[in-house]
């Protein structure tokens, strides 16, 4: 299963989008969300709420 680049959310085989950057290094998103974001906006994915890295620090933060 491959996982997508900003918000680490689950793809299934055959949905999503591919990028391959001019360095060669490969990009999925599981959306145009993500996707926009990402390249266009330049958006980290820890400081959006709705991404499962966000969710994941915070988690962290709290435990300690």
């Amino acid at each position: 299963m491959v996982r997508c680049s900003f918000c680490d959310e689950t793809l299934q085989q055959g949905t999503g989008k591919l990028y391959v950057t001019k360095e060669g290094k490969v990009l999925a998103f599981c959306s145009s969300k993500c996707d926009k974001n990402m390249l266009k906006l330049g958006r980290t994915a820890v400081k959006l709420k709705w991404t499962r890295f966000s969710q994941k620090s915070r988690k962290k933060k709290e435990t300690k």
